[in-house]
């Protein structure tokens, strides 16, 4: 059994390194860092849970993932066919911006990059993504490039487990160098842009791109 499988068992204060990812697993650049923890935020061993109002309910059987907005066509796919796309797994950190930070995460899903390439391409123009949730509407926005990133993936799992409905499973978007609102519970779809639109957080006071080693949490 990996060491990823076996953590939640390990009372140690070791953090897991770039050194214990296992082969082929792209590493967040922020895991080499000397300090991983930004400033103004604790470690939690623990993931807590945080949401804007509940988990939605979500059936698998009519799940659908989009890609839309200044593509020539939207491009979707249905549970079956996104489990079927090829599989990246990606070790990073996740920082939320209400403080605590969660060391050493083991994601697996498809890359951003894979989806945008089977739509075609990023959109000639696009310059910002927002990312839409099933849970009422909920959206974040990003810059094409922090959505484009190597460590960006919709995740399924986490630590060798599927996502739950409360962490944003079935799929969640996982944008591992921004603040954690950043990689939307419970993704939907995302639309592409040619200019910034904030979203349901952004619109209520949070920063517009969220880096924690900023302190990019509210306003500009």
């Amino acid at each position: 059994m990996s060491f990823f499988m076996d953590r939640s068992k390990d009372q140690s204060d070791r953090v897991q390194g770039p050194e214990d990812a296992p082969d082929g697993v792209i590493v967040s650049p922020d895991t080499f860092r000397a300090e991983r923890i930004p400033p103004g935020q604790s470690r939690t061993k623990k993931w807590p849970v945080l949401d804007a109002g509940g988990p939605p309910r979500i059936d698998t059987s009519t799940w659908k993932l989009r890609l839309f907005g200044m593509l020539a066509e939207p491009v979707e796919w249905t549970w079956e066919e996104f489990n079927a796309l090829p599989r990246t797994r990606v070790f990073s950190d996740f920082h939320c911006v209400t403080r605590w930070s969660r060391l050493g995460n083991l994601w697996e899903g498809v890359s951003t990059r894979e989806l945008v390439e089977r739509a075609g391409g990023v959109p000639a123009g696009a310059k910002f993504v927002l990312a839409h949730g099933y849970d009422r509407g909920f959206t974040t926005n990003l810059p094409v490039e922090d959505f484009l990133a190597e460590d960006a993936l919709v995740a399924l799992t986490h630590d060798g487990e599927p996502i739950s409905l409360d962490h944003g499973g079935p799929a969640r978007l996982i944008i591992p160098r921004l603040y954690a609102w950043k990689s939307a519970k419970w993704l939907s779809g995302v639309e592409f842009l040619p200019s910034d639109r904030p979203g349901f957080w952004e619109s209520n006071g949070y920063h517009r791109r969220g880096d924690p080693w900023a302190e990019e949490r509210y306003g500009w």
